[in-house]
């Protein structure tokens, strides 16, 4: 590993065309000339709370870097360490009290159908569990620092630290890689034999650590079996997950050591450097394998990955994980401006002639390796401060990037879906118990997959829906005696069904426009399945109409006609808005009674389901319904949990209202104090992490997905640009390589509020689309391997094939 590191030569994959296709495109829009504007989150202290720490994760395994100077303390989390067991979650009762809820429901009884209905709910989830955690120690003498410095680098997946003590300065770099499927750290200084540190492992669960030879550190331990309080967990002997985690330490140095201590810890001498691979694996084999019949064995899996690395050198590692996570994350590039073209040209020419210097040629500090600019040490935490005052649309570049990476690093092919908290959990008793909700949160993690260009990140969502077919069969037949497959509200690794008085179908049928193959192959059975289901569910109730029956609006209740509260009715809004897109999409490939509201700014929107993320709501087919969704938009409120506002916010950009799609960018951008966070409602912690409070990841996700909506929308034939640009606020900026349905990729600039230029292609089929500016309309036909260019008027302005083999000077030089 010493010899790694300057002179190594590392061979990474060559663009696929697609890829091409985009830098080409980029390069003739003249993208590629703009300002190379950096996306780093920031922190000036090291983390006080775990909401400070610094997230990171390879879609499996995560890491929360705190970045403590005289210790450290690295949080890890694998994707698979959840407590119980596969379980049998039909209930053959069922039935009777499905008819008893029916009949009372029938009868107007609504509250006594709410209390009936518990009789439906099922057995609890199982709890997200944490892994464990590297623990550093350095010396009382590494308190006195100066210069400190840490920040999350979104554009290389990479947490940095820097500080600086008696005219020595430390590095430290820390990265997840999913090629090699190891958290990375790596520590070094300016001064030879300067790193001395005490390192070891520790779990909150059932653990048993030891040093292996000189230079390993092995932890093995196990989740409970079953649902217990936080004091059992130590005595629990039941049969759950078992993990293993190995720490292997390399180091370097004329006079460095290493030293075994007792309690398996490793102490390290006078090292020039020093790199820690983390490799972790469990016994986790699938939602219908019992923990103790899985024949795999954790520590054997997590000795393979060290030592499948052991000849890699920190270079290689770094330049496979590079490759790998820029070829997801370099998909989309996103600028905002709230100054117009032509005034940053006039202040940068003013300051010129004054000689002052712009930002952009602001001083770098330097000192060894270190280079940043004097304009990015202001912490994350003090621009969402000033948010309110400046509205810097810099930080709304970089909390949509934010999302990005976040699903990047939390769910990848072959992973677990993302759970309520991603990935990142550092208590056995997790808020909710981490367990993904399917009555918005969880679709919410997914939302910004295909408009954000990240298809391959929604994987294991489907192969999670597959598993939910499997045991959701089972509990349509004896539960509801119906057909098909039907799932839950709240659901767990083993993919059970937990009802909390609510029936749902789980999919919100965004992923149409993926193609063809995907539809027939994957998509279509899924959805035939929940169809059949829906169709026996149904019943005819009232002057004929088909309703559901018992129906929820999620997590919300009512006041009925006797003044009684209640939550169980019939065909709830969001019922019918998921029925009709499950039927509208299975087909292409009301009368309902008001009750009075007893919250009226009741956080949950379910009833908007079909304006968004469903599509049977829209301006241009359903104006009076839109009138109708942006009055009960109104009477809601703007007020809420993190992932409330940044569904209104993407509602809102459905509905075109620009300005008040903008506000709700306002409401979230509200910084969250973790000592008092049950003061607030909504907002950011210093990391970035979305608040409910406490923290939920699915705002993240919401918040990314929400900006797309603001400058990109589709239907199945009709592309929108720019529809709910604030344009006072992003006066002028530019977009590349979000997604638009039918596989559409787009690219747009803007100046002075009005589009410049946009440019489309697509790769999956040829296609034909009417494109939207401002009441402009064209019909346009995308051939598939074209990169077409279009004005502000729609007009086409030049075809590019993907083949065409030319410079990045001869396409700025064509146009």
């Amino acid at each position: 590993m010493d010899r790694a590191e300057e002179d190594d030569w590392v061979w990474v994959r060559r663009p696929e065309e697609a890829d091409a296709a985009e830098w080409r495109a980029a390069a003739a829009a003249g993208l590629q000339d703009e300002e190379d504007r950096p996306l780093k989150v920031v922190f000036t202290s090291p983390a006080a709370h775990w909401t400070d720490a610094a997230p990171l994760g390879n879609g499996r395994l995560g890491a929360m870097v705190w970045g403590g100077v005289a210790s450290e303390t690295i949080q890890l989390n694998d994707d698979t360490l959840w407590t119980g067991v596969p379980g049998d979650y039909t209930n053959p009762d069922a039935p009777a009290v499905l008819a008893k809820v029916r009949k009372l429901v029938d009868s107007g009884d609504y509250a006594a159908a709410s209390v009936a209905a518990f009789g439906l709910s099922g057995l609890h989830s199982g709890v997200y569990q944490p892994l464990g955690d590297i623990n550093l120690v350095f010396g009382d003498s590494d308190t006195r620092y100066s210069a400190y410095y840490r920040d999350i680098d979104l554009k290389t997946a990479t947490v940095n630290v820097q500080y600086t003590i008696e005219d020595v300065e430390f590095t430290r770099e820390h990265f997840s890689s999913n090629p090699h499927q190891v958290v990375v750290t790596k520590f070094s200084a300016d001064k030879a034999g300067s790193l001395s540190f005490t390192v070891y492992l520790d779990s909150k669960l059932q653990h048993h650590s030891s040093v292996s030879g000189t230079s390993q550190i092995v932890i093995e331990g196990s989740c409970p079996g079953k649902i217990i309080s936080s004091d059992e967990i130590k005595s629990d002997k039941s049969s759950g997950i078992k993990f293993s985690a190995i720490l292997d330490l390399r180091c370097g140095g004329v006079g460095s050591k290493v030293q075994v201590l007792d309690e398996g810890k490793l102490k390290v001498d006078g090292a020039d450097w020093v790199i820690l691979l983390l490799a972790a694996s469990s016994s986790f084999e699938g939602p219908f394998t019992k923990p103790s019949d899985s024949k795999k064995d954790p520590t054997s899996a997590a000795l393979h990955t060290i030592n499948s690395i052991r000849n890699m050198s920190y270079t290689q590692l770094y330049a496979y994980h590079l490759d790998d996570y820029q070829s997801l994350f370099n998909r989309v590039t996103l600028k905002l401006s709230k100054e117009s073209k032509n005034a940053l040209e006039e202040e940068n020419l003013v300051a010129v002639r004054k000689g002052h210097k712009t930002d952009s040629d602001a001083p770098r500090v330097e000192k060894g390796k270190s280079s940043r600019s004097a304009s990015s040490t202001i912490s994350a935490a003090e621009r969402v401060k000033s948010f309110i005052n400046d509205e810097d649309p810099s930080l709304v570049d970089l909390l949509f990037h934010y999302g990005r990476y976040l699903l990047i690093s939390c769910s990848r092919p072959g992973t677990q879906i993302a759970n309520l908290q991603g990935i990142w959990n550092k208590d056995t008793e997790p808020a909710w118990d981490g367990a993904p909700h399917m009555n918005v949160n969880l679709q919410m993690n997914y939302w910004p997959s295909l408009p954000c260009n990240l298809s391959e990140c929604q994987e294991p969502l489907f192969d999670f829906i597959a598993s939910l077919v499997r045991n959701g069969s089972k509990t349509a037949k004896v539960n509801y005696e119906a057909s098909g497959w039907v799932a839950h509200q709240v659901t767990d690794i083993w993919a059970k069904h937990h009802l909390i008085v609510a029936i749902q179908c789980g999919l919100s049928g965004r992923w149409v426009g993926l193609g063809f193959d995907f539809l027939q192959n994957t998509a279509y059975p899924l959805l035939k399945g929940c169809a059949s289901f829906l169709l026996d569910w149904l019943i005819e109730g009232r002057g004929g109409y088909l309703e559901t029956n018992p129906s929820t609006s999620p997590e919300h209740s009512f006041i009925a006609p006797d003044g009684k509260t209640a939550s169980v009715s019939y065909s709830t809004t969001m019922d019918m808005a998921i029925i009709k897109e499950v039927f509208t999409v299975v087909i292409s490939s009301d009368k309902a009674q008001d009750f009075e509201d007893p919250e009226v700014h009741h956080r949950h929107v379910s009833h908007l389901f079909g304006l968004f993320p469903g599509h049977t709501i829209t301006i241009g087919k359903t104006p009076d319904l839109c009138k109708a969704a942006a009055n009960s938009l109104y009477k809601r409120g703007d007020a809420g949990p993190g992932w409330s506002t940044t569904w209104k916010m993407a509602l809102w950009a459905r509905l075109r209202n620009s300005e008040h799609a903008y506000r709700m960018i306002k409401q979230l951008i509200i910084l969250v104090d973790p000592d008092h966070e049950a003061n607030f409602e909504g907002g950011l912690y210093s990391n970035l992490f979305t608040a409910h409070p406490p923290f939920q990841i699915d705002a993240n996700f919401g918040f990314a997905a929400a900006i797309a909506e603001m400058l990109v929308q589709s239907t199945e034939h009709d592309l929108y640009i720019l529809p709910a640009l604030p344009r006072d606020k992003w006066t002028t900026g530019y977009v590349r390589g979000l997604k638009a349905r039918g596989g559409t990729t787009v690219n747009i600039r803007w100046r002075e509020g009005d589009l410049h230029e946009t440019w489309l292609w697509t790769r999956n089929k040829n296609s034909i689309t009417r494109l939207h500016y401002r009441g402009h309309v064209a019909t346009v036909t995308l051939t598939c391997g074209n990169i077409y260019r279009f004005n502000k008027h729609l007009k086409c302005l030049k075809t590019y094939p993907f083949g065409i083999q030319k410079t990045l000077a001869e396409h700025i030089l064509v146009d």
